[in-house]
């Protein structure tokens, strides 16, 4: 399928969003990475041409990113005017043991926040940057998925995209993009579990991110992660 089929698909996959939701319920889970800010620059062109508001979005501060990232997040939502929940876990900094246990930590830092921003929002679908070609475990994901807690839709506009086809986008439309991508950096993560990778390795795109993390996706996944 060619670049161009998959945005026409993406494009219906937001379009019946809309018709299902009010753009006040369906949010996207915005990391400021790539991937999410392909999917918020589309849906929020489908909501300014249907002449809707708010563009929502939601991004989980788990107090570890890449200042690179935020401050891009900031510029971002103040110049696309995006209605953005920014959700902080509920943790001791001081001493929380980060990245000691990547189970508990993903869970304290993300997926606990997002279930609150979720609930406090009163979200009924959340759009993500979810790739196939992104992780193994992410191979068999669906477009529409169901999840609980609180129950929503969770809606991978870009599942069939490649790595290849969201950097073309971005190019070829002129989207914005962290720095970090520059330095070497192919997925952003927390700082303690992100390092860059070249293309050009045998390791997979987030080959860059923690490895014990990375084996237990499907585990994250039924915990509510992404």
């Amino acid at each position: 399928m060619s670049l161009h089929d998959k945005i026409q698909e993406t494009k219906a996959v937001l379009e019946q969003v809309l018709r299902a939701h009010d753009s006040r319920r369906a949010a996207v889970a915005w990391t400021a990475g790539k991937d999410s800010t392909v999917v918020l620059w589309l849906w929020r062109s489908l909501l300014l041409e249907m002449n809707q508001t708010p563009v929502l979005a939601v991004n989980l501060d788990t107090g570890v990113k890449f200042p690179e990232v935020t401050a891009l997040r900031d510029e971002l939502a103040t110049e696309w005017a995006v209605e953005l929940k920014i959700q902080v876990p509920d943790v001791d900094f001081l001493h929380y043991p980060l990245a000691r246990d990547k189970l508990e930590c993903c869970k304290d830092l993300k997926i606990l926040p997002l279930q609150r921003a979720l609930t406090q929002m009163d979200i009924a679908a959340l759009l993500t940057g979810l790739r196939r070609d992104e992780h193994p475990d992410r191979m068999d994901r669906d477009v529409w998925e169901r999840r609980q807690n609180p129950d929503h839709v969770q809606v991978n506009p870009i599942l069939n995209w490649t790595e290849m086809d969201v950097w073309a986008f971005i190019l070829d439309r002129g989207l914005p993009y962290c720095s970090l991508y520059d330095q070497g950096y192919r997925s952003l993560g927390c700082m303690p579990c992100t390092q860059p990778v070249e293309l050009v390795e045998n390791g997979g795109e987030r080959s860059g991110r923690d490895q014990d993390k990375e084996r237990q996706m499907e585990t994250l996944r039924g915990l509510g992660y992404f």
